[in-house]
């Protein structure tokens, strides 16, 4: 007899989050500390969306992709979440970029950046200042259709070097391109270079345990192995609005569904087409989901240790910076994640994550022979370039397996397998989608600017004050009862 995850929950719950991505986590716990009764519902077997880990045999440990985030993290953690989480988030100071054209190591902080681009690259120093203060004032408002390569053009005029050494690391971060509108660029750069990057010391798993008690502490309702099928709806006033959702073939009641799946599963799947106008699912469908990624994970033998190379180590063998040739099947680009012992206090492994930005379509459309070779491919060819920095480290590695845009769509059901969200029109559609229909929330990642950690915790927040608001209202509207009711 199969086990019954649900086994045990209430009727009705005042807010039922689908998803346990780091915006679904935080809307939730910011929910449940408002007053209300939140139910939290994830497929998975644990939680934390893209921001998790899994075990392999030989006790290591590995987080999923790259992880680096920028200071205003501290502040959002400690006020959303524990004074305790956020002591754990620390400076990554090992920043190194190694390419055709430059090799540079840098704290990656606007003071070390500007003395790079005035010093290495011959950038006069007003050009530098005047870019960085433009770029701090950028906000979601602006109604500029200039594109970063246009950004760049005006500011860097035929400096492409200077263009690699700002875009990479973004592209990395959130799948942005130079085709991409400015503002995708600027608010995310400009947010890592007050301070430089950061993340959080102890690993995914000691993140998203230390989460799991604080959603417990406040009287989350947590529910794994659970798939929700359908958010349900009625016709209430002539309007329909939600009224619970269908998991694992049970229905729950609820007064607001917050959706932390991708705004295209939330509107074309979960809620359906019928329950929007033409005109809102053609928004939606009219969404571009953002690209992917691939990950290689090698954990090093118990005993063996590597030398500091640097923290995140960007690498490429490609001439120039292109967007296409970043996301390309064969890409030569690749960033090295570099956990030492005192990434995990307390452990004395070491491990090594490879992140490949990808295109979907490019491994979904390989038949079960050619995908399997090319995620040996991927594997080889990370270890290859490794060995530039590490010649030995071949020897030293006991496990190495890779992950593909196929393997996110999987484990996390992302529309076509992203990594990074959407495109910058999908913020409207998610912030339209309670006007459309009452009670149902969206808390994905969406608009590239919402993608990555920060991000996604921030609209989370964001998304829970809308929704505590709303039913604040919705009470205050609400007929007296009798006191003997």
């Amino acid at each position: 007899m199969a086990y019954d995850w649900l086994k045990g929950i209430e009727d009705h719950y005042d807010i039922v989050v689908i998803g346990s991505g780091l915006g679904g986590l935080t809307g939730a716990n910011v929910l449940a500390k408002c007053g209300h009764k939140v139910l939290l519902l994830e497929h998975h077997y644990q939680l934390g969306g893209l921001a998790t880990w899994f075990t392999r045999k030989g006790g290591h440990i590995f987080d999923i992709s790259l992880h680096g985030f920028p200071i205003g993290m501290i502040k959002s953690i400690r006020k959303y979440w524990s004074q305790d989480i956020a002591n754990s988030i620390v400076q990554l100071k090992g920043v190194r970029f190694i390419n055709p054209q430059f090799s540079i190591d840098t704290t990656f902080d606007r003071e070390d950046f500007t003395r790079q681009l005035v010093e290495k690259f011959q950038v006069p120093a007003e050009t530098v200042e005047r870019f960085f203060t433009d770029l701090r004032a950028m906000n979601f408002y602006d109604n500029s259709q200039e594109t970063t390569g246009q950004m760049f053009a005006r500011y860097f005029p035929g400096r492409d070097d200077v263009q690699r050494l700002l875009m990479e690391p973004i592209a990395y971060a959130n799948g942005s391109t130079l085709d991409d509108p400015a503002i995708t660029f600027g608010i995310v750069f400009s947010n890592f270079m007050s301070k430089g990057v950061y993340t959080f010391q102890g690993g995914s798993d000691v993140l998203i345990k230390k989460m799991g008690v604080e959603l417990k502490t406040n009287g989350v309702e947590v529910r794994k192995h659970v798939v929700v099928e359908k958010v349900l709806t009625e016709e209430r006033d002539g309007r329909k609005q939600v009224t619970g959702v269908v998991a694992n073939g049970r229905t729950i009641r609820c007064d607001v569904v917050l959706s932390n799946a991708n705004i295209k599963n939330t509107v074309l799947r979960l809620a359906g087409e019928e329950s929007f106008t033409p005109e809102f699912v053609a928004q939606a469908k009219a969404i571009r989901v953002n690209t992917s990624s691939c990950q290689v994970y090698l954990g090093i033998r118990k005993g063996e240790t590597l030398p500091h190379i640097g923290d995140l180590v960007f690498t490429s063998e490609e001439p120039v910076f292109s967007s296409e040739k970043l996301v390309d099947l064969h890409t030569t680009s690749r960033t090295f994640s570099m956990y030492y012992p005192d990434t995990r206090p307390g452990t004395d492994r070491y491990t090594v994550v490879v992140s490949i930005n990808a295109k979907y379509d490019d491994w979904n459309n390989l038949n079960e022979e050619q995908y399997a070779t090319e995620k040996q491919r991927l594997i080889d060819e990370s270890i290859a370039a490794l060995e530039k920095y590490i010649p030995d480290v071949r020897g030293k590695i006991e496990w190495q397996e890779a992950a593909t845009p196929r393997t996110i769509e999987r484990y996390t059901r992302h529309w076509a397998g992203t990594s990074f969200g959407t495109k910058f029109e999908g913020l409207k559609v998610s912030m339209d989608l309670p006007a459309q229909l009452p009670g149902l929330y969206h808390a994905g990642s969406v608009g590239i600017i919402m993608s990555g950690w920060l991000g996604t915790i921030n609209y989370g927040v964001i998304v829970a004050n809308q929704i505590d608001k709303a039913l604040a209202a919705k009470k205050r509207a609400a007929p007296a009862q009798p006191a003997n009711a």
